[in-house]
């Protein structure tokens, strides 16, 4: 093993086993998500607390079972609520011309709104809960004296 900085031997270790997600894809763009996570998504017009059915679900995986869409997985969906809008910040754009004089600069803000993910929904219209994480217990040994 080298000995420089640049390589570490990390380990994982995963109690519980995978979480399941999905990959959605919402105004041409692809999110992988699990449930209760909370996205920043371009604007959509929903009120905040409103339910959001997302029905563009390319890819579910749980575990070692994992199904890909042909583009998307018929019947499989994301519910999702909306917990209002914002802006991103101002971002610059400086346009420059060398020797001619010509400069111009003008400012952008996207605006997005907040999702957080619910629960995902398999192509037979069955929930998958989210398996919560077990941990092993410790023995105890009692002295008898």
């Amino acid at each position: 093993m080298l000995d420089c900085g640049l390589y570490k031997l990390v380990k994982y270790t995963f109690v519980g086993g995978m979480k399941i997600y999905a990959i959605i894809e919402i105004a041409g763009k692809q999110y992988r998500v699990t449930p209760g996570q909370t996205i920043k998504v371009d604007y959509l017009n929903k009120a905040e607390g409103e339910t959001v059915e997302l029905d563009k679900v390319l890819l579910i995986a749980d575990d070692d079972n994992v199904e890909v869409g042909t583009p998307v997985i018929e019947g499989a969906k994301v519910v999702a609520t909306s917990n209002g809008d914002g802006r991103a910040r101002k971002i610059i754009v400086f346009k420059y011309k060398a020797k001619v004089r010509y400069r111009k600069k003008t400012g952008h803000r996207q605006s997005y709104t907040k999702l957080t993910i619910g629960d995902i929904i398999g192509p037979g219209g069955t929930s998958k809960p989210e398996k919560k994480a077990t941990r092993r217990k410790k023995e105890v040994i009692e002295s008898g004296t």
